[in-house]
């Protein structure tokens, strides 16, 4: 049993540590990094680089890795990105470190190489003899986790609360305008910060890769098993993470010694400890009905002068009402360019390759609209989609396989069951705040994986469960056709929903929540239906992908990919119906063109161009597409009016002036029209 608990406390002090750079951030910044595990991978293949791929010895490369390259990272980020997002709403934050989660690894590989490491090293030295306690084992790695460990309580504590900079740290967290008075630099605060949650960062990643592998996904599950600490803490307790955090890292080694060795149950139950933890905390804190967290969106960070004096210096960014009002005089402009999305299909179907390709696409443009829904539309940022996506595929092969109902009903059937997942999920989240819809939406994907998905009535042996396409559309042109009138029904749907009193009702909720709450309107309700459509339509679009391969496989819809989707959507426009159609033909297109086109090396650069666009969410949160758009109209009405003028009478000229004007107006309701 001693070899259990030491072994445990080591994976504990791993989670810990990474648990504490997430608090530091937080606490100090007000933002819930989603890029720590990518973070964490930079440093790690760095330290790879320079270990085994240059020959440097392990102190140094360590120590250059964790004191330098750590430290820099965090600077580098925080003077280009992280600085500019500090006074945003919770939802840009939040998209904005995902972003940056899946830019950041392929960056890495691009610089350092692509090969996959399975077995990395670790700090200590392979020849280094363990050590015994109470007569088991202790090897060196353990020791030092162990040791760094202590080293970060036992410093932080001491700066914090001992020391000056302490002292300014508690300053800022407490009120950024009342240190701001006192001589405290925020700016120079927040930059350390950063420095040290990229130190943290880099050493966990160093840390777990021995056992992890020095994967992206090794990481970002690092990332997800800190986050279950930092929940149970109420996110700014950094002891309570620590205990929470050494208290996973035992149960996960000590179950190891009841479970049956070998067994499927027991690889699925292990990795599923630290987020049935964060799970559980949620639960408790919905039943209780009250945040976890003092702390309201869009206000993170100080106290009442801070937000008395926040309109007049910023006003955060929203991914809210980037769409305008509509206007039925610009219909017919604005379905061009959908008419031009339905000519796709045609424009390749000389090329089977890409006609497949294009199919693809078109069925991811179905599930990206459940982003357009429930984040355009609702202001929530679930995280969950993916395995939404894949509770609709597989369900609807089961259906069809299985009870042998008509592929399209079993699609329905699939869609309806996720719905109802949904539902819950909403239920159990919603009243806790946008950070916690996230946490609470991820944990349900991570547990979904592990537990549901890996069940051989849905692997299969890893080959899946066949599922046929309609006897109609067995072509590609023909399914790429039908998965377009799908995603035009959807469309529609939407757009009604935007122009009904519901629509009208969750305008005002995402405006505020408050003011919305004085009126009557019941915020969880609304918010709860509309996560269970996008539940809805993520299932259907999974469905549809399944079929597109001909088979419902459950590695299509890992929790991790849907990050990915959500920052090709985001790029384009979260709220308009359009971008989530061309998103889903660049998501699948732009990657096959380098498969094709371009060396072997650059086929990182994609996933790099997706993360980097959700990134510029801080700065344009309408997205390329409506942005786009309403510039060439504008110049396009501009154009009209100027001739206009120049061709009539000076009585005539004032009158086309006002005109013109009106032109532009409607020009800007077409533009925001043909982003619906």
């Amino acid at each position: 049993m001693t070899q259990y608990v030491l072994a445990g406390l080591a994976l504990g002090s791993i989670y810990a540590i990474a648990s504490a750079g997430l608090v530091v951030t937080y606490v100090s910044a007000g933002v819930l990094n989603f890029a720590f595990g990518s973070m964490a991978y930079v440093v790690a293949r760095f330290y790879f680089w320079l270990n085994s791929q240059h020959g440097w010895p392990t102190t140094t490369a360590g120590a250059v890795s964790i004191l330098v390259a750590g430290p820099l990272l965090g600077a580098f980020l925080y003077l280009v990105l992280f600085r500019f997002i500090r006074g945003q709403s919770t939802l840009i934050k939040l998209v904005t470190t995902i972003g940056l989660s899946v830019a950041l690894p392929p960056v890495a590989d691009l610089l350092m190489g692509t090969q996959t490491i399975t077995a990395a090293p670790g700090l200590a030295l392979p020849s280094d003899p363990p050590f015994h306690f109470l007569g088991a084992p202790v090897s060196t790695d353990q020791l030092l986790t162990y040791g760094f460990l202590v080293a970060v309580v036992v410093l932080g504590t001491v700066v914090l609360r001992l020391t000056d900079v302490g002292l300014r740290v508690r300053a800022v967290v407490d009120s950024e305008a009342m240190a701001s008075l006192s001589g405290t630099n925020p700016g120079r605060v927040a930059l350390g910060a950063w420095m040290l949650s990229a130190m943290l960062a880099g050493l966990a990643g160093i840390l777990v890769a021995p056992s992890n592998g020095l994967t992206t996904v090794g990481m970002t599950t690092l990332m997800a098993a800190a986050f279950a600490a930092v929940v149970a803490a109420r996110l700014r307790s950094l002891v309570g993470a620590v205990v929470v955090a050494l208290a996973m890292g035992v149960v996960t080694d000590v179950i190891t010694k009841y479970l049956p060795v070998n067994s499927a149950w027991t690889a699925d139950i292990l990795p599923s400890v630290p987020f049935a933890v964060m799970f559980v905390f949620l639960v408790v804190y919905a039943v209780r009905a009250r945040p976890a967290t003092d702390r309201t969106d869009g206000d993170d960070i100080g106290g009442p002068l801070d937000q008395a004096i926040r309109p007049a210096n910023q006003t955060p960014t929203t991914l809210a009402d980037t769409v305008g009002p509509s206007s039925r005089r610009g219909t017919l402009v604005a379905l061009l360019p959908f008419a031009v999305v339905f000519a796709v299909p045609l424009i390749f179907s000389g090329n089977p390759y890409w006609l497949g390709v294009v199919a693809t696409g078109l069925c991811f443009s179905v599930i990206f609209l459940t982003f357009t829904v429930v984040t355009g539309e609702g202001g929530m940022l679930w995280l969950s989609q993916a395995v939404m996506a894949g509770i609709g595929a597989l369900a609807a092969a089961q259906f069809a396989t299985v009870a042998h109902w008509p592929v399209l009903l079993s699609l329905l059937a699939g869609g309806v069951i996720a719905a109802v997942v949904g539902a819950v999920m909403g239920a159990l989240t919603i009243r806790l705040g946008q950070l916690y819809v996230a946490l609470g939406t991820l944990t349900f994907g991570l547990l979904a994986e592990t537990l549901v998905f890996d069940q051989n009535r849905f692997l299969q042996g890893g080959l899946g469960v066949d599922v046929a396409r309609p006897s109609f559309a067995k072509g590609d042109l023909a399914f790429s056709y039908l998965a377009l009138i799908v995603f035009a029904l959807f469309a529609l749907l939407i757009v009604n929903l935007r122009r009904s009193t519901s629509g009208m009702a969750l305008t005002a909720v995402r405006d505020s929540e408050s003011a919305s709450r004085t009126l009557g309107l019941s915020v969880v309700q609304l918010k709860i239906i509309v996560g269970a459509l996008a539940a809805f339509v993520a299932a259907v679009g999974g469905g549809f992908l399944a079929l597109d391969g001909g088979v419902a496989q459950p590695a299509s819809y890992e929790t991790f990919a849907g990050l990915v989707w959500l920052a090709v959507v985001v790029t384009l426009g979260i709220r308009s119906i359009l971008a989530a159609a061309i998103a889903g033909l660049v998501y699948t297109l732009l990657p096959a063109v380098f498969r094709t086109y371009i060396p072997t090396r650059w086929l990182e650069v994609p996933a790099i161009l997706f993360g980097l666009g959700a990134i510029m969410v801080a700065r344009n949160p309408e997205g390329v597409v409506v942005r786009n758009g309403r510039q060439l109209r504008r110049l396009a009405a501009r154009l009209t009016a100027g001739r206009a003028g120049a061709s009539s009478s000076a009585p005539a000229a004032a009158a086309a002036s006002v005109a013109g004007a009106q032109v532009t107006a409607a020009a800007d309701r077409v533009g925001a029209e043909a982003g619906q």
